[in-house]
């Protein structure tokens, strides 16, 4: 089974240093700074806390002291001038020089939009080099914000992922070894955004594009055969309804063990990051 998960963290100062637009929707912002000689993780859904500045701001206002008390102090600071703070996942890093990339899906940035881009979204259609933020991540490589943790008897991966979660799926999907039997469906908003993934595993991969009226969730993967197999992990991420209800079809109607189902909720619908963080658990 999973080995137990440490808990240490720390914050590091960036800057972005180039900036790579990979479809319609998709943005990949590359980082780096002295301070990622420190950053402990190489990937799989490695999950980050990413502080941005204002509009009008040249870097992230947080608070003078970023001790245990950093979340409190942050939140007293006025909503004006508190740096927007998101959460996202770690697509790559590497070393010589020190590097690591952040997807950003964008929405509401194209002119004329039904919803307005949030501040995320502004912020990395326009980043530029020399631009600096602020990063909350590992300071130890097993930590408790990596959540795809199979157990070492499995013979099948299962994964799923909406567009905010495909960064951490293929980052998981490209470290998988040689030999390993993956069935995966990533989503994406236009078929532009596709992505070429770099695969070594046995993966079977379903690209479903919305703009090409394909099925959603919970639709494709019951429309699925999933390969034989006696110990499958599954591994599903995106809006929280939608992997709720994809967990109970692969629990329920599936058969597979709960305990061997990790899912995750990136996001809600009809909440902002803030209130999302402001629910009870």
């Amino acid at each position: 089974m999973p080995t137990a998960v440490a808990a240490p963290f720390r914050f590091f100062s960036l800057q972005v240093v180039r900036t790579r637009r990979l479809g319609p929707s998709l943005a990949r912002v590359t980082f780096a700074g002295r301070d990622l000689r420190a950053f402990a993780s190489d990937g799989l859904d490695q999950s980050l806390s990413l502080f941005l500045p204002h509009p009008g701001q040249t870097e992230p206002r947080v608070p003078v002291e970023l001790g245990d008390g950093w979340f409190g102090a942050w939140r007293e600071l006025p909503d004006d001038v508190r740096a927007v703070m998101r959460s996202y996942t770690l697509r790559a890093r590497r070393r010589d020089p020190d590097e690591i990339d952040i997807d950003f899906v964008l929405h509401g940035v194209e002119p004329g939009a039904a919803t307005p881009a949030g501040p995320a979204s502004r912020w990395a259609a326009e980043a530029a080099a020399g631009d600096r933020v602020l990063l909350l991540g590992p300071a130890v490589e097993d930590n408790r914000a990596i959540r795809f943790r199979p157990p070492e008897d499995t013979d099948l991966v299962v994964v799923w992922a909406d567009e905010t979660a495909v960064p951490a799926a293929s980052a998981i999907i490209e470290a998988l070894p040689a030999g390993t039997r993956v069935r995966a469906w990533l989503e994406a908003e236009h078929a532009d955004d596709v992505q070429e993934l770099a695969v070594a595993a046995d993966a079977d991969i379903d690209w479903l594009v919305s703009a090409d009226g394909a099925p959603m969730a919970v639709d494709a993967v019951r429309a699925a055969t999933l390969p034989p197999a006696e110990r499958p992990y599954v591994w599903i991420a995106g809006e929280s309804g939608r992997v709720k209800e994809l967990r109970r079809h692969l629990v329920r109607e599936r058969g597979i063990d709960h305990g061997r189902v990790t899912f995750v909720g990136y996001w809600r619908r009809g909440l902002t990051e803030e209130q999302l963080r402001e629910q009870p658990e």
